[in-house]
């Protein structure tokens, strides 16, 4: 992770969702129970929910790296989910929120980030990263920053 100021003056926290090392990224192993089944990663629950086909998702599911669960998450089947599109940022929120939950320090590192935005930090991704010039949707920052605002708010609420 790294901190970068920004032509406002704010400063923005830049991650990599890629990086097994980054906790708050879809590649870092912190398992968590969600549909019936326990997921090593977020990028093994998210791949693994683009198919209908239970054989298909177990694959996925027991893939040795994020890397494998993401390249077999990649190959277009007979089971691909027809809404995908649709669904994609609520099964990426669910993911992350549910490893949140089940893993406290995740939470408290989410929490430290303040109110401070969040940026997928991808030269290549236009829609979960900023892309090369940082005008990309950026939606993996934003399903962060969505899931520490519901975080914040049972937190106040408790």
């Amino acid at each position: 992770m790294a901190i970068f100021p920004t032509d406002d003056g704010e400063q923005d926290l830049f991650i990599s969702r890629s990086d097994p090392l980054v906790p708050l990224g879809t590649h870092s192993f912190f398992s968590f129970e969600l549909e019936g089944k326990v997921w090593p990663s977020v990028e093994h629950y998210f791949q693994g929910m683009k198919f209908t086909d239970d054989a298909r998702q177990e694959q996925v599911r027991a893939a040795a790296s994020p890397q494998q669960a993401r390249k077999l998450g990649r190959k277009r089947h007979k089971s691909f989910r027809k809404d995908w599109k649709q669904v994609r940022e609520t099964v990426m929120t669910r993911g992350v929120y549910t490893r949140c939950r089940t893993h406290p320090e995740l939470t408290e590192e989410l929490l430290a980030t303040g109110d401070q935005k969040i940026v997928e930090n991808s030269n290549f991704d236009y829609f979960w990263g900023c892309g090369r010039d940082r005008r990309g949707d950026n939606r993996y920052g934003k399903v962060l920053m969505n899931v520490r605002a519901k975080l914040q708010e049972e937190r106040a609420s408790s």
